[in-house]
C-alpha cells in the first residue's frame, strides 16, 4: 500500500512539475520579442518614496520614464527599503524570479551584489546608479550611471555664500565616501565663491537614511553657529530642524521649499528619467550603451529647483546665472589652487595643510561615480 501511495504522489509531483514548465514557456511564447508592452523593469532602492528626498526623487524619474515609453504598472516592480548584504540579495532573485529584463539598483552599497547577479544572469540588465565597477567587470549586462551633481551643488553653494550672516555654513553629511565629499566640497567651493570669509562645520551619520539623527546632527551644526544648513541625506529633516530654529538651508534631491518654506533657499536636484529613458530604449531596441555615463546641467540630468523668493538674498538670481553660464561653457568647478588635507585611499587624512590643486590645474572624475576624497581649507569635519 505505501509503494502505491508514493507512486502516486510521484506521479502527482510530476504532473505539476510539467505544468509548471508548460506555463512558463507558454508565457515565454506569448511574450515573445521583447517591446515596450511586455517589457519587466525591477527598481531596487535603499528607501522609499516618502523620505521626500532620495528615494522620491528616484521613483519620480521611474514615472516619466513610464509616461514617456507607455510602460504599464505591471510591468514595474519597485523593492523599497532595501539595505546591502543579504536584503539586495533577496531582492535581485525576486526581481529574476519574477521575470524581470532590467533591474535598477540605485545605492552605492549595492553594486558588488548586482555584479554579482549580472554574471549569473546573463540574458537580464543591470543597470546601477552611483557605482564605479562596470569599467573594471566589462560585463555587457552591466552599467554604471550618475548626474554631475558637483554642478548643482556648486550653484546651490552661492545661495548659501551670499545668505549666510554668521559665515558658518552645516553639512549633514551621509557617509565619508567619495560621492558624499566631493558633494560637500562642491557646494563649499560655490559659497566660497562669492563669500570667502565662510567656513562650513561638516558631520557624517553612518547612514544615508535617518531623520531623527539628521534632525539632532543638524540642530548640533546650528549650535556650533552656522545659519545656512545643507545635507547630504535621504530625507527632509535636516531642512524641517532649519526652519523650527529660524535659520536657512538647502536642500537636495527634491524641491524641499514646500517642506520647510521659511528656510529652504534652494535644492540641487537630479532627474533620473534623463538616463532612464535611453537606458529602457537600448535594451528593448537591442542597441548598445556605454558602461559608464555620466550627464549633468547641459544634459538637464541635474538641475537647481526655483529659488525661493521669501528666503533669498538680494542678487542670489544673477550670481547664480552668471556661475551657471560659465559651468555651461566648460567650467570645471574642481579648478586649482585648491589648498587643504589629503585623503589616501587607504589610511587617514593627512592633517597637514598641502596644496591639493596647482593654479589652473582641474580635477577631472575617471568614472562617473564622484571620487573625490580631500577635505579642502575652510571645512571642518566634527567628529
Amino acid at each position: 500500500m505505501h509503494r502505491i501511495f508514493k507512486a502516486l504522489a510521484a506521479v502527482l509531483l510530476l504532473s505539476l512539475m510539467l505544468t509548471a514548465v508548460v506555463a512558463c514557456s507558454s508565457e515565454e511564447e506569448e511574450r515573445g520579442e521583447l517591446t515596450f508592452e511586455n517589457v519587466r523593469i525591477a527598481f531596487i532602492h535603499v528607501g522609499g518614496p516618502e523620505d521626500r528626498g532620495y528615494t522620491y526623487r528616484q521613483h519620480q524619474g521611474t514615472l516619466a520614464m513610464m509616461a514617456y515609453l507607455g510602460i504599464d504598472d505591471d510591468q514595474v516592480r519597485n523593492f523599497n527599503n532595501t539595505a546591502a548584504g543579504e536584503p539586495i540579495q533577496t531582492a535581485l532573485q525576486e526581481a529574476i524570479d519574477w521575470g524581470a529584463d532590467i533591474v535598477f539598483g540605485t545605492s552605492f552599497g549595492f553594486g558588488p551584489f548586482m555584479l554579482e547577479s549580472a554574471r549569473e544572469n546573463p540574458d537580464v540588465q543591470f543597470f546601477h546608479a552611483t557605482g564605479n565597477l562596470a569599467v573594471g567587470a566589462d560585463l555587457p549586462n552591466f552599467r554604471n550611471y550618475f548626474g554631475n551633481m558637483s554642478q548643482a551643488r556648486y550653484l546651490s553653494g552661492i545661495a548659501a555664500g551670499l545668505r549666510t550672516e554668521s559665515n558658518i555654513l552645516g553639512f549633514v553629511a551621509a557617509h565619508p565616501n567619495g560621492e558624499v565629499i566631493t558633494g560637500l566640497t562642491a557646494f563649499f567651493l560655490g559659497a566660497r565663491s562669492v563669500n570667502p570669509d565662510v567656513r562650513m562645520y561638516v558631520t557624517y551619520m553612518g547612514v544615508w537614511n535617518n531623520p531623527t539623527l539628521e534632525a539632532q546632527i543638524a540642530q548640533s551644526l546650528i549650535d556650533r553657529g552656522a545659519d545656512v544648513i545643507a545635507q547630504h541625506a535621504d530625507s527632509t529633516a535636516a531642512q524641517t530642524t532649519a526652519e523650527a530654529a529660524g535659520v536657512w538651508s538647502v536642500g537636495y534631491n527634491n524641491d524641499m521649499i514646500p517642506d520647510a518654506p521659511n528656510a529652504v533657499l534652494v535644492s540641487p536636484m537630479f532627474d533620473w528619467s534623463i538616463y532612464l529613458i535611453p537606458a529602457v530604449q537600448s535594451v528593448v531596441n537591442n542597441q548598445p550603451l556605454p558602461l559608464d555615463f555620466l550627464a549633468g546641467l547641459y544634459e538637464g540630468m541635474v538641475l537647481l529647483s526655483d529659488l525661493n523668493p521669501n528666503t533669498v538674498a538680494p542678487g542670489t538670481d544673477i550670481a547664480i546665472a552668471a556661475a551657471e553660464g560659465a559651468i555651461r561653457a566648460g567650467r570645471n568647478v574642481f579648478t586649482g589652487p585648491l589648498y587643504g588635507y589629503y585623503q589616501p585611499v587607504e589610511g587617514e587624512l593627512v592633517r597637514e595643510l598641502v596644496q591639493l590643486l596647482p593654479d589652473g590645474q582641474q580635477w577631472i572624475e575617471p568614472l562617473s561615480a564622484p571620487s573625490w576624497r580631500h577635505i579642502i581649507e575652510g571645512i571642518t569635519i566634527i567628529e
